[in-house]
């Protein structure tokens, strides 16, 4: 039976038993989103392969797929199946401040996801309205904030921003600890 395997918010694997080979025929495989027909693609895959990577699709989209063995020896019914993505996640959806000193401390976020670009993180004081910015790549989820005033309240806010152009925030609070007496 044809299935879906390794489902995320933009892509799933497609499996089915090893029906024809690379002689026999080719597998000719259409989907799309269930609420729009018009949308459907169609490719051909080698008789010799039993499994097809579909990505860059939608999130929370039930897609129809249907893979039809094209024989040359004999008929081999095609085979539909309904394939739901995972909604989109959403990044930053936890922000953590570790290891606080009395001039840094270190912010982690999760979840790190394939499409998030890049990660802004903004600080400052508290009160106040003075914040600096740290740019972070896509692929990491914390970052060391130094040269901080000790004994301060932090506002630190993490903000994905995604390949789509989407931004997200969120936003926690950081204390430095006190400077050692005589400094």
């Amino acid at each position: 039976r044809l299935h879906a395997t390794d489902v995320t918010s933009s892509s799933f694997r497609l499996v089915w038993p090893q029906l024809l080979s690379q002689e026999s025929g080719f597998y000719s495989l259409e989907y799309g989103p269930r609420a729009n027909p018009a949308a459907r693609r169609s490719l051909q895959v080698p008789g010799a392969q039993s499994s097809l990577l579909l990505s860059q699709l939608a999130p929370g989209t039930t897609y129809e797929v249907t893979l039809v063995p094209e024989s040359n020896e004999r008929y081999f019914p095609p085979q539909s199946t309904r394939v739901t993505t995972l909604p989109e996640e959403i990044s930053p959806a936890q922000v953590l401040i570790s290891d606080s000193g009395p001039h840094s401390f270190q912010v982690s976020w999760a979840p790190v996801l394939d499409s998030v670009a890049t990660y802004q993180v903004l600080y400052g004081p508290l009160p106040g309205n003075s914040a600096q910015v740290l740019q972070v790549d896509g692929r990491h989820n914390s970052t060391l904030v130094e040269h901080l005033a000790p004994n301060t309240t932090y506002l630190v806010t993490v903000t994905a921003i995604y390949r789509s152009g989407k931004e997200k925030s969120l936003s926690a609070k950081a204390c430095t600890l006190e400077g050692e007496r005589g400094q």
